[in-house]
């Protein structure tokens, strides 16, 4: 599998890292108002940050990689864009918000922020 990784090209081996990463994160900083709201703050902060743990461990290495072909500006983009992808069904499916109209609204200005910061 390791070896699968490394010869996948640096943008896409960066997007999956960067995607399952999101994913710890989301969980870390808005699961808990679904799972532990009654719950004093403090129990969920410490179960966030063992969450969040995971998280750096594929994020790090993922900006590490990323950095070898990608600007710190594409870097960040392509963050944004992951966020909202990641989000979105998070919101929906799993905190059961209704999908909004500014969903559509914020991903097409996140579409030309990616063009913008990857245009030659």
């Amino acid at each position: 599998m390791i070896n699968y990784l490394q010869n996948m090209p640096v943008i896409i081996r960066t997007s999956f890292m960067l995607i399952l990463s999101n994913m710890f994160m989301t969980f870390a900083w808005y699961g808990h108002l679904k799972n532990l709201s009654d719950k004093k703050w403090y129990i969920a902060a410490i179960l966030s940050w063992g969450i969040a743990l995971f998280e750096y461990l594929l994020q790090v290495p993922a900006n590490r990689i990323g950095y070898t072909e990608l600007t710190l500006s594409q870097l960040k983009i392509l963050q944004e864009v992951i966020t909202l992808s990641v989000f979105i069904p998070f919101a929906m499916v799993y905190m059961k918000q209704p999908f909004k109209l500014d969903y559509v609204w914020a991903a097409l200005c996140l579409v030309g922020a990616v063009y913008f910061m990857f245009r030659s």
